[in-house]
């Protein structure tokens, strides 16, 4: 028996389909699945030539999940950004072997620096993942002025009291 998706494999012999067939898979407009992309909840490798959008099978399975947790149980989209930076990825996408994963034995420490020193149990890259693509990055540098503090001068500011006198 052949799956549905096995029709618009973008090359035979390997799981990467494009947006049309992902669509009819989950169930999902080709809209939405690129909001997802926009919001950074899933991330497809790009084809270098055309530069179409190419899905695999754990991009497939993440777009699942991310569409279970919205209509399902109820996250707002950046309710779920939010929860992809701070909940651990085998609780995130449900994983089934997590208890095998060297990340679910770590839960204080993200599963892309668990990979760093450990093998985990997803064979996907980082890179590709939604849980890397929203790590918390440092973000404090951007309301600092470019201008060391030692030159900067305080600057007084003479506030006018507003006249509330009545004329007539």
């Amino acid at each position: 028996m052949h799956s549905k998706k096995t029709k618009n494999l973008v090359d035979e012999g390997t799981s990467r389909y494009f947006i049309s067939t992902v669509s009819r898979e989950v169930d999902l407009s080709q809209k939405t699945i690129r909001e997802y992309e926009k919001m950074g909840l899933v991330k497809p490798r790009r084809e270098p030539r055309t530069n179409n959008r190419i899905y695999s099978d754990f991009d497939i399975a993440q777009i699942r999940q991310v569409s279970h947790l919205i209509h399902n149980e109820g996250f707002t989209l950046p309710c779920l950004k939010r929860l992809l930076q701070l909940a651990p990825c085998w609780h995130v996408f449900d994983c089934d072997a997590k208890e095998e994963c060297s990340a679910y034995n770590a839960p204080y420490k993200p599963c892309y620096e668990t990979r760093e020193i450990l093998e985990t149990h997803c064979d996907e890259s980082c890179d590709y993942c939604a849980i890397y693509v929203n790590r918390p990055v440092n973000r404090s540098k951007v309301l600092e002025s470019p201008i060391p503090k030692k030159q900067l001068k305080p600057q007084r500011f003479n506030f006018v009291e507003p006249d509330t006198t009545v004329r007539g």
